[in-house]
């Protein structure tokens, strides 16, 4: 099922859903976060909801996994654009259980935003090479999206994140394998950048990056 074009005009109010890369985690501050720098530069009204350590099976710090977080969203919220992205978090709990997770999530999700437009940002590599789990998350959560005719991003895919921009966009210190302040800058570029595309119709999962990377330190 081809998902229909999608255009995310300025003043759209967008949904961006997921773990602590979006809540902003090792940017110097969190509204630093690629989800907060994306919105402010297309001019959306955004809606930032990110929750560190959670996942589709994994409860987070400050809150549930995905499914119990999505039970709890604000009906009247009404966007036209949700995107959810992740999560690397499930990569340690990984179980027979993890598709029927992400289905009674994303079910919860259209039930509850039904005329919103759905965008599923799969994990990017904390760690390189890309772990064996990661990739088994990013493989299942594309199956899952295109039998729903939702647009899936797949930054693994797409080599967003490579040995060459590794140290630049990662911090591996205190920031604990999450994006730098410049890398959250990258992501939201990146993710600006495959979002036009798919306002053409263009498969963004098929491989190819966008635009080069930033260099190594």
């Amino acid at each position: 099922m081809a998902p229909a074009p999608l255009a995310v005009p300025h003043g759209a109010r967008v949904l961006i859903f997921g773990d602590s890369w979006v809540y902003g985690s090792a940017a110097i501050m969190p509204s630093l976060g690629f989800a907060y720098r994306i919105g402010e530069a297309e001019g959306w009204d955004t809606v930032v909801d990110g929750v560190r350590g959670s996942g589709y099976l994994k409860r987070g710090q400050d809150g549930g996994s995905y499914g119990e977080r999505i039970a709890h969203l604000d009906p009247a919220l009404r966007p036209d654009v949700v995107i959810v992205e992740g999560s690397i978090n499930d990569r340690r709990v990984l179980a027979k259980g993890y598709r029927t997770a992400v289905t009674a999530a994303w079910d919860e999700l259209a039930a509850l935003y039904p005329d919103a437009r759905v965008v599923i940002l799969g994990p990017a590599p904390q760690v390189l090479p890309v772990e064996a789990t990661t990739a088994h998350i990013d493989r299942d959560l594309s199956e899952l999206a295109a039998a729903r005719g939702w647009w899936y991003i797949s930054p693994i895919a797409e080599d967003w994140i490579t040995p060459s921009n590794y140290r630049k966009v990662i911090d591996t210190g205190v920031g604990k394998n999450h994006p730098t302040t410049d890398g959250h800058a990258y992501l939201a570029e990146r993710l600006a950048a495959d979002l036009a595309t798919l306002g053409e119709g263009a498969d963004v999962a098929a491989g190819a990056p966008l635009e080069e990377a930033p260099s190594g330190p």
